[in-house]
């Protein structure tokens, strides 16, 4: 198991752009750049979105087609920190975003599903205004 953390959430005028970390405490000795990583939403009244995702490595990632060309997800494994950058953000991006980290089968392993995640962190609220 590992402890996440999120930051960076915010207020932010539509077009604006936050960066979003994820940090882990390390449990058993395990630290993050062990783990898969990826972001999920959550906005009042609705399910648990799949975001993005990054390998243990960093050489493989994966985005929601809504999210692709617009959020950029990376990881500093010397830093023991998953970023999710978000530029152009619209009102539709307001919710509750959470990092989520599973182990992963190789380095260049990632999960879409939320189901897939044993991890999660307590989330980080970002609001986007019109």
């Amino acid at each position: 198991q590992i402890q996440l953390g999120e930051s960076g959430g915010g207020l932010v005028q539509a077009g604006g752009s936050l960066r979003l970390s994820c940090t882990a405490s390390q449990v058993f000795g395990r630290a993050l750049n062990t783990f898969v990583v990826g972001w999920f939403r959550q906005a009042p009244g609705k399910e648990h979105e799949f975001v993005a995702t990054i390998s243990r490595s960093g050489e493989s990632t994966y985005y929601a087609d809504s999210m692709k060309s617009r959020f950029t997800i990376s990881r500093d494994n010397a830093k023991n920190a998953v970023y999710l950058q978000m530029n152009g953000l619209k009102p539709g991006d307001t919710a509750v975003y959470y990092c989520a980290a599973e182990a992963g089968v190789n380095s260049n392993t990632y999960f879409t599903h939320r189901r897939e995640y044993g991890n999660w962190g307590q989330g980080t609220q970002v609001t986007v205004s019109s």
